[in-house]
Order: C-alpha cells, then sequence, then structure tokens
C-alpha cells in the first residue's frame, strides 16, 4: 500500500526510512535497459538494505562531511551508493562514467575539486580503470570501491542529518570553465520537492518515467527524488536510448502507464522528427499528464510539433510544461504548472539586443517568439539585479 507524504519529512534519510518501514515490499524503481527490458528492480526496503551496507563501509574508510565520487553507468547500483553516502553523513559527488579504461580530466579535477576521500563504483568500472588510477593524482590516494559486492554487514544507519546539511555536490557541466560545485542541502531538496509537487501534482498513483542522466540535477532531483518524496513507481533507462531510439522513451510511457517525464526541448523535437507513422499507432500517450521541458532554450515550433504529432496518440493539449531551472537553486526555479497553457510572446531581436523589450508582430522581419518558463516555483523569490 503506497503511503501519502502528509508532512514533508526533514531528510532524505527521514524519507527513506519512512518509506522502507510502512512499504518496503513495493517497488520504488525498476530499470529498463534498453528502454523496454527490465533488468532489475528495487524495493524500498530492498534499497534501504543495500544503502545500510555501503554506508557500514563508508563508516570505517571516511568521516561525516568527506565527499565520495559515485562513478556509476546508468542503473540501480547508483541508487544505492547515492542512499548509501546519506545514511553515513558522507557527501555524494555524483560523476558521469569515464570511458573504458580512461580517467577523465572532468574526474580528476572534480575530484580534486572536491577534496574526495572515497570513491564508489561497479566491479566492472574499477576493473576497467585500475590500471589508469595511477596516471590521476587527485585519485591514486584514496580508496575505491566496487558498491556490487555485498560482503559489507548491513548496520543501522545513526547519522541523521540537519535540515543544512549538505546531501550532495552538484557540478557544473564545465563546458566553459572548471567545473564547479554546487552544495545542495537536505533542506534543499525537500523544499523544491515540494515545490515541484505543487506544480507537477503528482500522487502516489503517479508514474515516472525517465532516461535523464542521474548525475544531472533534472535526472536526479526529478527523475529520481520526486518518485520517493511522493512514494510513486519510476521506470527509468539509460540516456543513450533516447540518442539512439527516442520512440523507446515514448513507448515507456505507454507500456507502464506513464503520468509524468521530463527532457530538454530537444528530446521532444527528436521523438517528433523521428517517429514512423507504425510507431504512431501503437502509442497510447493518454496517461502522460506533464512532460517537464527544461534544461535549455524553449521553442514554441517544437511545442507544437510535438503536440500535432501526438494529438492522435491521445497526448492531453498542454501536457508538456515548460520550466527554467539551474542547479543552484537546487532545480526549478519556474515551471508552467499542468495542464495550463504556456504564455508566449513576440518581440525585436534587435531590441532585445539592446536590452529592450518591443512586441512586434509574427510577421516582422525582426520577430522573435519567446515561450514563458511559468511563474516562480513556490517559495521562490527572483530579483532582477544590474550588477
Amino acid at each position: 500500500m503506497a503511503v501519502s507524504v502528509t508532512q514533508p519529512p526533514n531528510d532524505l534519510v527521514d524519507l527513506l526510512n519512512a518509506r522502507a518501514l510502512h512499504e518496503g515490499e513495493r517497488v520504488a524503481y525498476t530499470f529498463l535497459e534498453d528502454g523496454r527490458t527490465e533488468t532489475g528492480s528495487l524495493t524500498y526496503g530492498e534499497l534501504d538494505r543495500a544503502a545500510r551496507r555501503i554506508a557500514a563501509w563508508l563508516l570505517d574508510h571516511a568521516d561525516r562531511g568527506d565527499r565520495a565520487l559515485l562513478i556509476y553507468p546508468p542503473g540501480l547500483e547508483f541508487l544505492k551508493a547515492f542512499f548509501g553516502c546519506l545514511y553515513a553523513g558522507v557527501i555524494a559527488v555524483p560523476l558521469y562514467p569515464p570511458r573504458r579504461n580512461r580517467i577523465d580530466q572532468r574526474i580528476e579535477s572534480v575530484g580534486a575539486d572536491a577534496q574526495a576521500t572515497v570513491a564508489l563504483t561497479t566491479t566492472q568500472i574499477l576493473f576497467d580503470m585500475q590500471r589508469r588510477v595511477e596516471n590521476a593524482r587527485a585519485l591514486e590516494q584514496i580508496p575505491w570501491r566496487a558498491t556490487d559486492k555485498e560482503d559489507v554487514a548491513e548496520r543501522d544507519a545513526e547519522f541523521q542529518p540537519e535540515a543544512s546539511t549538505i546531501a550532495f555536490l552538484q557540478y557544473t557541466s564545465g563546458s566553459t570553465a572548471a567545473p564547479k560545485g554546487v552544495m545542495v542541502s537536505h533542506a534543499n531538496l525537500i523544499d523544491n520537492l515540494a515545490a515541484i509537487d505543487q506544480c507537477g501534482q503528482h500522487s502516489t498513483d503517479s508514474v515516472m518515467v525517465s532516461w535523464l542522466p542521474v548525475f544531472h540535477d533534472m535526472g536526479l532531483v526529478y527523475g529520481i527524488l520526486q518518485p520517493l518524496f511522493n512514494g510513486f513507481r519510476c521506470y527509468f533507462m539509460p540516456s543513450a536510448v533516447l540518442f539512439q531510439q527516442p520512440i523507446r522513451w515514448l513507448e515507456a510511457i505507454s507500456r507502464y502507464r506513464g503520468t509524468h517525464s521530463a527532457a530538454p526541448n530537444f528530446a521532444y523535437d527528436l521523438c517528433a522528427q523521428n517517429v514512423k507513422p507504425e510507431q504512431l499507432a501503437l502509442l497510447d500517450l493518454s496517461s502522460w499528464l506533464v512532460g517537464l521541458n527544461g534544461a535549455e532554450p524553449l521553442r514554441e515550433t517544437t511545442l507544437t510539433r510535438f503536440d500535432e504529432t501526438f494529438r492522435g496518440c491521445g497526448l492531453r493539449p498542454h501536457t508538456i510544461c515548460p520550466g527554467y531551472g539551474l542547479a543552484e537553486a537546487t532545480l526549478a526555479v519556474g515551471v508552467v504548472r499542468r495542464s495550463t497553457p504556456a504564455g508566449v510572446c513576440t518581440l525585436s531581436a534587435r531590441s532585445l539586443a539592446d536590452n529592450l523589450v518591443e512586441e512586434v508582430s509574427r510577421e516582422d522581419a525582426q520577430a522573435q517568439t519567446l515561450v514563458s518558463s511559468g511563474p516562480p516555483s513556490p517559495g521562490t523569490r527572483i530579483e532582477i539585479i544590474d550588477p
């Protein structure tokens, strides 16, 4: 039986503990290796027990407040390690796994910046990287642990975080400068999850379908933690599936009666552009209530094309909800509410370049149509400041 959160918990440790205690046998997460094949699931109880095992090892090799690199391929092992860090009071640092037999510069840079004292990964990645770690000075002196080995005894997680306790570091992409870590506290997460819930109107009967990478704030906070917050089922798959066969994201929503999902603008375009008539005939998207659209510039043409392409599959009007967020705000800053049309305005691109707002007709040579990211999320204050 699903348990609804009537009073928001103080932290994620309390949250998972409560789920494990009251609905430990309920399946929480299912991994779809290729977007179709279920290769593993975790109940709340299993996740809790796995987290305790990993926490036990961490408590023997790190101090509370130390940083742990989490270097995992897509899958359930990351979830165990992430919550293991929370249970031990060790700050998680999620990172994208390197290419085979390589330590990429980003991992070494983040490891040094975070002053990581341990690294958690899988047996396969650890085996692939063993001969390479000695070439990365920031990583060679710290213990590495393959957490898919269950040779550590489970023990009680005694750590009770304060609301201000840092849960994890969300590193920026580092595409224009060295990666920078954003400190995300338990209070930040609980507050933002509650705000997103008001916008998306989730329930214990909701179903999340996600392909977003878990080292990205939208993939971790919305794709993984929102289902835990509200107590509903989550199906997730590797992000590579979206790029290789985008239809499988929509097929999963259709098959599992997905109600909530999220993606950057390009993913909606990719689906609309690549879907075939015979695939459309097999999709039923009538269960889909909210598809967040964020993480990159929003395009009105994308919203229109997606709606028109999948309307015949039962897609409801205004299912795709534009929004804006950033890691420094945990995730959401503004989101268009569920079942609400997104506002648009057409402005002069020339005037915008001069920091002026001038409405023009769509036929104007300088016309640029902007899509609203919605009102501020509940509890969010936005200030426009002249530096």
